[in-house]
């Protein structure tokens, strides 16, 4: 789902981007699907547990659930396994240890614990969204072990805890999307349309969708869509959000695809037809782009064939005729040869290269110890141990009464100091503010609501009400505080909305001071490991396009080096590399364009952390003053050096537009790229000559 203005632009305009970024909700359709999973997910298994008379378990796997519902967003159910069981083990794991922490050490050295805990979950959640959903239900689960003492064991809790995330899993996985089950049996005529795409228009048999890939169709799908939008806005000012829009839907459907396997291939016909639609749209995507550089307006000819590509996905259909756009400019050019490589794709449907780059262990491990991954840890350490310290000193010194119960504070400044969930200062407004009136909402069902019975009923409506309120923190804090308060009321805890308001606010303040407090080393730790690693990316594959065969010759080569006889070492699409002499062409085409992905997915990433640091209050967003011209410019180096690509192959050899455009980004990158502290030496880039 894309941001969606709350307020009307003049009045978004003239707020603070602090204040408008907490204003901003998000749209899109209603997630049917998600809100029928909640509603079967926490409510029923804590009724079963209510029937079995094993309250304290339900609690724990009611939680679970509702964790593992927050972290249960559009995509495939293969990348769901990932997105779904990688935190819940991570909770699983932190619950076992804050149990057994919490019985058995002082407070002074759960403390130590718990501050150890956050530093390993910082530098892990520096990783990627995954990585970071797994530090979050660490610490959270953390929290709730020590914070929330039960009459059954640590493994128990631990088992409770994994069985309601896995029933949440298992409802994902098996249960259908609406209309995932309508197939396209319609017979595509022969002849129709006037070009020689049309050749293979026949009905294709056994066209029922299988549901288990609606994820991945509708992902795949949504990037010849996002083609044929870029085409369309080709010479207008829109061209640059719909290459956007192009990054982020190749990076979803990857991402639908590339989900946990038992082998190491796609087994299903479908899921192999599914794999090399996509491969098929990569040289479709580079030749938009080329065009969408190019600034030439394009005939609505030219975005038929790809929209006409997404119907044939979602329908599970053939393509029908395709067609042909003029052949008149290199990139247009490209464009055909790229559709009719499509046509063939889907009428063989024998699997394709999703050319990712994976990534080993020492590159996990220097993401965790680099300067983003240490700034996070301390950040989230430091938090965390301080709110778990003062916690259970308001406990011991019984500020909350008879309550038993201490793992509030924590576990909300959990959720409070992530970077990556939001600005700081738009976190902390909206948890305070979601708090309050889910607190206040609750004093009211509890009033008036009958025990157990409405009070289980009350959980099974805040898990639907979960997948709908993502689009705004305030909302999911609102509907999460409910659903909390409703779950420990159920466990026996009496009604303490007044004390959590108060445990909210606290934490809050806690979460503002530690994140103003100075770290060592620069700050703006996260962004400048983005911009590092987009940068590197970028010039990787520069380097590749101009290394490429088609400039070996020496003839026509701007940089006039010759490469004859050496031997490049290329990428390979599947994480490592081999020495090739002379490459075959489809190799070298396969590299760069996994190269490709890398450099759009890493500046997607970027991008995202500098306009969470620019929503920061001004003494946190100084710090990454200038990063977005950085990430601009890498961007338009990144989209000529696509550009190069297609004119290469198409003439090898560079326009001089071309050739001035790439020397005068990568002088303009090596003037502002120092403001950030990026490595220092040559642009990412051979030298150009023009």
């Amino acid at each position: 789902m894309s941001p969606r203005p709350s307020l009307p632009v003049r009045v978004r305009a003239a707020l603070p981007p602090w204040l408008a970024h907490a204003l901003r909700a998000q749209g899109g359709p209603v997630p049917w699907s998600a809100v029928v999973r909640g509603a079967l997910a926490a409510g029923p298994l804590l009724l079963v547990a209510v029937l079995l008379d094993r309250v304290s378990l339900g609690v724990v796997a009611a939680v679970a659930a509702m964790l593992a519902g927050i972290n249960d967003r559009p995509g495939s159910r293969r990348a769901s396994v990932r997105r779904l069981g990688a935190p819940a083990l991570a909770g699983a794991a932190g619950l076992l240890v804050g149990t057994y922490a919490g019985e058995h050490v002082g407070a002074v050295a759960l403390t130590f614990v718990f501050t150890g805990l956050g530093l390993l979950a910082g530098g892990i959640s520096a990783i990627g969204p995954v990585a970071s959903g797994a530090g979050t239900q660490l610490l959270v689960a953390a929290a709730i072990g020590a914070g929330m003492p039960l009459p059954d064991s640590g493994w128990m809790r631990a088992l409770a805890f994994l069985a309601g995330a896995g029933w949440l899993l298992l409802l994902r996985l098996v249960l259908p999307t609406p209309g995932a089950l309508a197939g396209d049996f319609r017979r595509v005529p022969r002849g129709e349309g006037d070009s020689r795409h049309g050749r293979r228009g026949a009905f294709r048999p056994g066209s029922r969708l299988d549901f288990r890939f609606d994820g991945e169709r509708a992902a795949v799908a949504d990037v010849y869509d996002a083609v044929a939008e870029l085409l369309d806005a080709t010479g207008t000012e829109d061209a640059l959000a719909r290459r956007a829009a192009l990054t982020a839907a190749l990076d979803h459907a990857q991402d639908s695809l590339a989900g946990p396997r038992l082998r190491r291939y796609a087994s299903s016909a479908a899921e192999r037809r599914l794999h090399a639609q996509y491969a098929a749209a990569l040289p479709l995507a580079e030749a938009a782009t080329a065009l969408a550089w190019a600034g030439e307006p394009l005939s609505e000819r030219a975005s038929e064939g790809p929209r006409r590509l997404a119907a044939a996905v979602r329908g599970n259909a053939s393509t029908g005729p395709l067609p042909a756009p003029s052949r008149s400019a290199p990139g247009l050019r490209a464009l055909d040869d790229a559709l009719l490589r499509a046509a063939d794709a889907f009428d063989q449907g024998g699997g394709g290269d999703l050319h990712t780059r994976r990534r080993g262990a020492r590159d996990l491990l220097r993401t965790v110890f680099g300067v983003g991954g240490r700034e996070y840890g301390m950040r989230v350490a430091l938090c965390f141990g301080a709110s778990a310290a003062i916690a259970q000193g308001l406990y011991h010194s019984h500020w909350y009464g008879q309550h038993t119960h201490w793992y509030w504070l924590p576990a909300t400044a959990v959720f409070l100091v992530k970077p990556d969930l939001g600005p700081l200062v738009s976190r902390v407004l909206c948890r305070a503010a979601g708090t309050v009136l889910g607190a206040l909402l609750f004093a009211g069902f509890a009033a008036v609501l009958p025990r157990p019975e409405g009070l289980v009923a009350l959980v099974a409506l805040c898990g639907a009400l979960i997948p709908v309120s993502t689009r705004h923190f305030a909302a999911q804090t609102s509907v999460v505080t409910v659903l909390v308060l409703a779950l420990v009321m159920v466990g026996g805890e009496p009604q303490v909305s007044v004390s959590r308001i108060a445990e909210t606010l606290l934490a809050c303040a806690i979460a503002l001071i530690v994140g103003h407090l100075p770290m060592p080393g620069e700050r703006g730790g996260r962004v400048q490991a983005r911009l590092t690693a987009a940068a590197t990316a970028a010039h990787a594959y520069l380097v590749h396009v101009l290394d490429g065969p088609d400039t070996r010759d020496g003839v026509n080569n701007p940089y006039g080096t010759d490469h004859s006889g050496d031997a490049r070492t290329l990428p390979s699409t599947g994480g490592t590399g081999s020495a090739l002499q002379a490459p075959d062409r489809s190799d070298v085409r396969a590299a760069r364009w996994t190269l490709r992905r890398e450099a759009y997915r890493t500046l997607a990433e970027a991008r995202t952390a500098i306009a969470l640091s620019a929503a920061e209050l001004p003494a946190l967003a100084r710090h990454t003053e200038g990063a977005d011209a950085i990430a601009a410019l890498l961007e338009r180096l990144v989209d000529t050096t696509t550009a190069c690509a297609v004119h290469l192959d198409e003439t090898g050899s560079l326009s001089s537009r071309q050739s001035g455009q790439l020397a005068e980004l990568l002088q303009e990158l090596s003037e502002h790229r120092d403001r950030l502290g990026l490595p220092a030496g040559d642009p990412p880039g051979p030298a150009v000559a023009v």
